[in-house]
């Protein structure tokens, strides 16, 4: 007989037990004729949970909200419902999977192999499950063990289900998006699950929580490399079937990832961001580059969206225009708010001060800081939160104004490179059906316009030459010899690592943003202020 199985790409909210019970009842509700639903890794609370772990009444409420899943699965008797929480047993805390059928709990298992690196930090909250027996369980002639997400990045977990019996194993995870990883899971689970002669239902949280974005594409594989991928960034459901313990799946599918992927996990992650933190609307600067542009773009679609120029005496007319051109294409509310009364006022108020003292970055940054200043008033009044525009490029090196362009509640492109910022905009524009961003603001040189014809390149090096060198040095954590032997002249990798160093102290002041990368700026980057060490 076949077993019919229900990939549930659920999101959570992180806390909302009671929203996330309903979720997964509604769902159960609509699908009375599955044998099997899987939901994702501690689907019943959220994850990453973090130090909420530590709170009893955290761990306990969601045991309790458990509790009232099971006495309601009396209401769909057929499924076998895979649902994740944390629970204590006595001074430790497991990362579990319960296995609740028509009123009872018929099976848990402890996830064995905790993270930490990264993102992930699970040893500081859980107790591995290194001591507990596999869960499998028989459907309708067809065996089914279970994992917990990190377990099939090892061999030993699925392993052992094998052993148990296990002929279809059934995965919950909370598998953070990075560029590249949905091939890498796939692999993964070729590797340490398929080659041990099971087949694999991988279910994955979608949905963002604060920095980590969760990008879904819950999929199956066969032993035989066949099988089928999910939608993703966008909760979702897919049904398999499994008879004579094997999935029975006709299909192959190829892995398509890039720019397309990389918007769509930036847009989840805001659109999260705003709707789980109750934010009435947006607020941002609209400065007529290519940055704050992108980032007006993601904000569309929030409740409210209010975009403003300020204008100094050093911003051109095509800022002006282009700025105006694109918050009329996108149909936002659109202010001007020139800066150069209250730049006046300030530079006379400090005349005396800075008597003696020529003009230089001071000035500059003086202007940053009025517009944050500006923003931040907006932002309070109306509620609203100010979107910080800017790119991983800038908060390397530190091209930024700490209290100035930096202010803001949430940072999306802050894991996204300036050459990449133009990639998704030149895509943007040509899977538009019309033209989304003026032809100037993708083709002119970049300038933070804060004095008489500025250009990024007069303090930096080219883009493409500063990214490839940030990617090797950050990501990679290529040495500055290593760098060189990439072709890169040692002035300009040296400049570039001093200055990376030297802005540690604004990037621990900054918003927080989306990790894109596998190395972001925040979880993953963890570097003292105070830092003697040289290359």
């Amino acid at each position: 007989m076949k077993t019919s199985i229900a990939l549930f790409q659920m999101s959570s909210v992180l806390g909302d037990f009671e929203g996330n019970k309903n979720k997964i009842l509604s769902f159960c509700l609509s699908h009375k004729d599955c044998d099997i639903v899987v939901t994702p890794e501690l689907s019943l609370c959220g994850y990453p949970p973090e130090d909420l772990i530590f709170h009893k009444s955290f761990i306990l409420s969601c045991f309790e909200t458990a509790q009232q899943l099971v006495e309601s699965s009396k209401e769909f008797p057929n499924i076998h419902l895979l649902v994740g929480l944390p629970v204590q047993e006595g001074e430790k805390i497991f990362n579990e999977a319960f296995l609740i059928k028509n009123g009872q709990l018929l099976g848990r298992y402890k996830k064995r192999n905790l993270p930490n690196y990264g993102v992930f930090d699970e040893r500081r909250y859980f107790t591995a499950g290194k001591n507990s027996e596999p869960l499998v369980f028989d459907v309708k002639g067809t065996r089914f063990g279970v994992n917990i997400c990190e377990d099939i990045w090892h061999a030993e977990a699925p392993e052992l289900a094998k052993k148990a019996g296990s002929e279809v194993l059934l995965i919950l995870n909370a598998s953070p998006f990075e560029k590249y990883k949905r091939q890498q899971r796939i692999e993964c689970v070729e590797k340490n699950v398929c080659a041990q002669g099971m087949d694999a239902v991988y279910v994955n949280a979608c949905g963002a929580q604060d920095e980590i974005i969760f990008d879904g594409f819950s999929f199956t594989r066969t032993k035989d490399g066949k099988g089928r991928e999910m939608s993703g960034f966008e909760a979702a459901s897919m049904l398999a079937e499994a008879e004579h313990g094997e999935l029975l799946e006709a299909s192959s599918f190829e892995i398509s990832q890039g720019i397309a992927d990389l918007y769509s996990g930036l847009v989840l992650s805001f659109k999260s961001y705003i709707e789980n933190n109750s934010f009435k609307g947006v607020v941002l600067g609209l400065s007529g580059g290519i940055d704050s542009a992108l980032v007006l773009k993601i904000a569309v679609g929030a409740d409210k969206v209010e975009a403003v120029m300020m204008p100094s005496q050093f911003t051109s007319d095509m800022s002006k225009t282009d700025a105006a051109e694109l918050a009329s294409r996108l149909g936002v509310k659109y202010s001007v708010i020139s800066v150069e009364p209250m730049y006046m006022a300030f530079e006379n108020a400090l005349k005396e001060e800075f008597k003696g003292y020529g003009r230089d970055l001071t000035e500059e940054n003086l202007q940053a800081r009025i517009r944050a200043v500006i923003l931040m008033a907006i932002s309070n009044k109306k509620g609203l939160m100010l979107a910080s525009t800017g790119n991983k490029s800038e908060m390397a090196v530190g091209y930024s104004t700490l209290y100035g362009d930096l202010a803001g509640g949430f940072s999306v492109i802050k894991d996204v490179y300036k050459t990449e910022v133009y990639a998704i905009c030149h895509w943007i524009n040509k899977v538009s059906p019309n033209p989304v961003f003026p032809e100037n603001i993708l083709t002119r040189a970049p300038s933070a316009e804060l004095r008489e014809n500025q250009k990024d390149q007069d303090s930096l090096p080219d883009y493409p030459t500063l990214d490839a060198v940030l990617k090797l040095y950050l990501e990679e954590k290529k040495s500055l010899q290593e760098i060189m032997q990439q072709g890169f002249d040692e002035e300009t990798a040296k400049k570039i690592i001093r200055m990376v160093k030297r802005a540690e102290y604004k990037r621990r002041q900054g918003p927080i943003g989306p990790k894109m990368t596998g190395m972001a700026f925040g979880r993953d980057w963890r570097y003292p202020i105070t830092n003697k060490f040289e290359e």
